[in-house]
Order: C-alpha cells, then sequence, then structure tokens
C-alpha cells in the first residue's frame, strides 16, 4: 500500500510537470560561447568556488540574486546595477537584504572572464550570474545541469520596477501561484523553486507575526510546530537586533537537499510564504513527492530553473554585454 501511494505522487508530479514552451529558450544555447569563449564555465566556476570558500554566504546570497533579477525586470543582470542616486533595483525596499556577497561573485567571475583576451567584452553579466547560480548549487551539493546562455545585460535599473514584482513571505498559496503564473511558471515550478529555500536565512521581521500576536485568538500561527515556535521565540526575541537572520532550513543550511520539503510535512516552514505549500491538496502531493524523492526534486527543480532562466530574455539588440556588472557601457 505504502509503495503504491508513493508512485501515485511520483506520477502526480511528473504528470503536472508539463514543459511549455518558450519563444526565448529557442535564441538561448547550451553551447553559446563555444567559438568566442569556449573555456567561460570553468572560468565562473573558478570564481565561484574561490568565492564560496571565503564565504558561507555565497551560496544562498547569489541563488536569491538570480531569482530577484529575473522576476524583476528579466534575466538581464539589472539588478546588478548601481546608481549615484540611489534609484537602482537594487536600492529597492523589497531587494535590501540581497547579501553583498551575490553581487560579489558575479562581479568577480566577471573580472575572471575578462582577463582572458579571447573573452574580452564576449559574456554578458546576465548569463554569468546564471552559470554562477548553477555553480553554487553544486558546490552545496546540488544537481549539476547545463545552463542556457545567450542573454544580454539591461540597461535599465529603477527602483519603482521591483514594487508588486517580487514574492511576500506573508503571501498565501493562491497569491503565489498568481505571482509565478505572470512569468510564465507553474504551480510546480512555484514549490520546485521554493525547494531553494533549503539554503540560507531570513531576518526574524519576516515571520515575528508568526510567532507573536497572530491573531485575537491565538499567539501563535496554528500551521507552525508549536515547539518549532517557542524555539524560533528563543532566537528571535521580542527586542531582537533587526541584523539578525535564522536559517531558512533549520536541518541543513547550508546544503542542497530536500530537507525543506520535510520540514514543510512538520509545520516547520520558517515563513508563512513557505508553508503555504502545505494547505492544498494538490501542493501537498507535489509537497510529499519531492520529500521522498530526493532525485525526483532535483530533476525537477533543474527544468524549473531553466524556465525561470529564460524569463524576461534580452537577446540581439534588446541588451548589451556590460564591460562592468554595475554600470551600463557609455
Amino acid at each position: 500500500m505504502e509503495t503504491t501511494c508513493i508512485l501515485f505522487l511520483l506520477i502526480t508530479v511528473l504528470s503536472l510537470l508539463i514543459i511549455s514552451p518558450n519563444h526565448c529558450s529557442a535564441q538561448l544555447k547550451r553551447d553559446y560561447y563555444r567559438n568566442s569563449c569556449p573555456n567561460v564555465e570553468s572560468i565562473v566556476r573558478n570564481a565561484v568556488k574561490k568565492k564560496i570558500q571565503e564565504t558561507f554566504v555565497t551560496g544562498p546570497a547569489t541563488l536569491r540574486l538570480f531569482f530577484h533579477d529575473c522576476f524583476i525586470q528579466g534575466c538581464d543582470a539589472s539588478v546588478i546595477l548601481a546608481s549615484r542616486n540611489g534609484d537602482a533595483e537594487k536600492d529597492a525596499e523589497d531587494d535590501l537584504s540581497l547579501a553583498g556577497d551575490g553581487f560579489d561573485t558575479v562581479i568577480k567571475a566577471k573580472e575572471a572572464v575578462e582577463k582572458v583576451a579571447e573573452c574580452k567584452n564576449k559574456v554578458s553579466c546576465a548569463d554569468i550570474l546564471a552559470l554562477a547560480t548553477r555553480d553554487v548549487i553544486v558546490l552545496s551539493g546540488g544537481p549539476n545541469y547545463g545552463v542556457e546562455l545567450g542573454r544580454k545585460d539591461g540597461r535599465i535599473s529603477t527602483k519603482a520596477s521591483v514594487g508588486g514584482h517580487l514574492p511576500l513571505a506573508r503571501f498565501n498559496y493562491k497569491q503565489l501561484v498568481n505571482m509565478f503564473a505572470s512569468h510564465g511558471l507553474s504551480q510546480v515550478d512555484l514549490i520546485a523553486l521554493s525547494g531553494a529555500h533549503t539554503m540560507g536565512f531570513s531576518h526574524c521581521s519576516q515571520f515575528t507575526k508568526r510567532i507573536y500576536n497572530y491573531s485575537n485568538q491565538k499567539s501563535i500561527d496554528p500551521t507552525l510546530d508549536q515547539a518549532f515556535a517557542k524555539q524560533l521565540q528563543q532566537e528571535c526575541p521580542r527586542n531582537v537586533d533587526p541584523r539578525v537572520a535564522i536559517p531558512l532550513d533549520h536541518t541543513s543550511p547550508l546544503r542542497f537537499d530536500n530537507s525543506y520539503y520535510k520540514n514543510l510535512q512538520q509545520g516547520k516552514g520558517l515563513l508563512a510564504s513557505d508553508q503555504a505549500l502545505y494547505t492544498t491538496r494538490k501542493s501537498k502531493r507535489v509537497v510529499n513527492a519531492f520529500a521522498f524523492n530526493n532525485t525526483l526534486f532535483e530533476r525537477v527543480f533543474v527544468s524549473a530553473i531553466t524556465r525561470l532562466g529564460r524569463v524576461g530574455v534580452k537577446t540581439g539588440n534588446q541588451g548589451e554585454i556590460r564591460l562592468d556588472c554595475r554600470v551600463v557601457n557609455s
């Protein structure tokens, strides 16, 4: 009986995983730099490996940076652009929590690429961010996969463009589904990409309402495991330093695995938007399948992040190849 139920879960996920065509995908190719910069992947990976050895935050910071970039104006590295008047994407309130190590990873990888004569002015920051994201996943124990390349860098980055384009920690399942659907991503994509929260940290302010004064009737969110809530109260007292950050996945915060989904099964999703994935019959089936089979999770995640990497892609003369990832070309 147990085997039958598990098989049903796996079939459910695979039946839901419909890879929809994307017109941008035809313009991206895994071997895009085969002639212009054939060693780009090894150059970027070496730079990322060095950076991740310097600071453990590099992995989750880079992964989160890629997600934010793609969801705002498409995967064009516009989130890395800086402005003198503090009006760039990175200056928006929803982006202020992005760790500097993610930006630094891309900047250093770009510098390494530019030092190779045949690669000079050939590789976009957007592609380097996509490659670096894959590399931090692999170096954190996650799956290796081919990255589609050929993106151009965007020239526009404004604070105003960020509002309403990123999921919030308080979102319910319907809100999450609608936001991902607006980018052409399915419910399975949503659940798989949320698995990136198996790495990284969150500031206490993002979930304090769940453990203090949840409602007039309950002080603690009833969807949260009560023992876990008490633990969080110890880690995040009411007057906690706002700089304090807590692991999104208390089990293995620096390892890319499926423990995130096992936490949801136990009511230990840190953010309301995490636990929301375990509130509908369909989403529970997918979460249960990923929790049971890490290989399945990895396969679906690779498909999902590949589709994410196609969102709003700029090709041809729609963008440029920045000489410095922080500023547009003069």
